[in-house]
């Protein structure tokens, strides 16, 4: 869980407290939910299943939430891969 941890509290403010806002309202939505590093980033599962990741856009050095098996949303403002889709959020 120290990794996990370390991954919010290293972040430079403000995606620091997007990161910390998001967590909290994903994990309220269902007491299923788990939070766990995988791939170095916070992931989200539903009953064992990743749905969600949280990121930094490399590039616009913006946070995102990536949904996993975004291909099933059909979204104009998502920035859609074959399995995950990314939205950024201004900071």
């Amino acid at each position: 869980m120290k990794q996990l941890d370390d991954f919010y509290l290293n972040q430079e403010e403000p995606i620091k407290g997007i990161f910390l806002a998001l967590k909290e309202i994903i994990l309220k939505q269902d007491s299923e939910i788990t939070n766990t590093l995988k791939y170095g980033m916070p992931f989200f599962c539903y009953k064992g299943k990743m749905f969600c990741y949280l990121w930094i856009h490399k590039k616009l050095k913006q946070p995102y939430i990536g949904i996993v098996e975004g291909k099933h949303f059909d979204e104009p403002y998502s920035h859609s891969t074959k399995t995950f889709t990314n939205e950024n959020y201004d900071v």
